[in-house]
């Protein structure tokens, strides 16, 4: 039975929001707001929900490139907050991130081969600089790339191809564990296939561990084993892809799987259930359930009570009245 790789119990992130001349305290963003989260080894996990509600953040606190302001968060039962610099940086080989805009992503002045090469040197510091340069070839060919993209710089490639060189650079420390953060989104459509078909060859190829963040529910449905729905900085709903798409529990789930295009014309016969009002603000989270101005099934409890998550077989989701229990 697999074991949960990256674990999160109680996670919150909460952003200070000053305001005025002398920088008074006017808020704070609650990006992260208790999230209790499993990733299990050699899985695909995709994290999905609307812009801003949290799932970048949410990524960045797994990796521990951001602190925490509350709860844990366990690497192989180790929890991050509470490592000392060193042996966090000794963990960093196994943790990597692949970043949405490939053009951002890499540094313009320096060649592929030393950004690929750049883990290596910091923290395999035993190998020559035949070997480093013969690793990173190595790594280029994996990706699909040509040895000879070493002695290129970023700007002579396409996006597709840069985001295989960031891919490169992730696998570069043989990591357990690599976050992908809108990874294809910023990519034409045939070129997503090309990257989502690589990481899947990766995926099983080194036995990794994915964490996919997309906004994007038809991108992960034949990538992900699970899914976790995410709405304002809660995880309202996890499970497998064919329970979350055959039959969702949160109604938040539902109406986002409710706006997934179909491209076949005969199969359009279901019916839209549209989201109405406005997210509400990060700084003004309603009472109760944080979705329930936005919920066509919502009850006087729902704007009363705030639901917990709670387990419903082997899946978890945060509703009062689920819609398939």
């Amino acid at each position: 039975m697999a074991k949960a790789l990256v674990e999160t119990k109680g996670l919150k992130k909460h952003f200070p929001v000053n305001s005025g001349a002398f920088g008074r305290g006017k808020g704070r963003i609650r990006a992260v707001d208790g999230v209790d989260l499993a990733v299990m080894e050699r899985e695909t996990f995709a994290l999905v929900g609307e812009s801003g509600c949290g799932k970048t953040t949410l990524g960045r606190l797994l990796l521990h490139l951001e602190e925490p302001t509350a709860g844990e968060i366990l690497f192989d039962g180790k929890n991050l907050p509470e490592l000392d610099r060193r042996r966090m940086r000794s963990l960093r080989r196994d943790m990597q991130i692949v970043f949405q805009d490939p053009y951002a992503s890499l540094d313009p002045r320096m060649r592929v081969g030393d950004i690929v090469g750049e883990p290596i040197l910091t923290h395999l510091k035993t190998l020559t600089r035949m070997e480093r340069k013969e690793r990173v070839r190595e790594l280029l060919d994996i990706v699909g790339m040509d040895g000879d993209a070493a002695m290129k710089y970023p700007h002579q490639f396409s996006g597709g191809q840069r985001q295989r060189i960031g891919i490169a650079r992730a696998l570069a420390l043989q990591p357990r564990f690599i976050v992908c953060d809108e990874a294809v989104s910023a990519l034409d459509v045939s070129i997503q296939a090309q990257i989502l078909n690589l990481l899947q060859d990766l995926q099983e190829r080194f036995s990794l561990t994915l964490l996919f963040i997309t906004h994007d529910l038809s991108v992960v449905r034949h990538l992900a084993d699970r899914i976790g729905v995410m709405f304002l900085g809660r995880c309202v709903e996890t499970g497998s892809t064919r329970e979350i798409f055959e039959s969702s529990l949160h109604p938040y789930t539902k109406l986002l799987l409710s706006a997934v295009p179909i491209p076949d014309p005969h199969k359009r016969d279901r019916t839209k259930t549209p989201i109405t009002g406005d997210i509400p603000g990060p700084t003004d989270i309603p009472t109760g359930c944080r979705f329930h101005p936005r919920c066509p099934y919502a009850k006087n409890l729902c704007r009363a009570e705030d639901p917990p998550l709670r387990t419903i077989g082997e899946r978890t989701v945060a509703c009062h009245f689920p819609l398939s229990s």
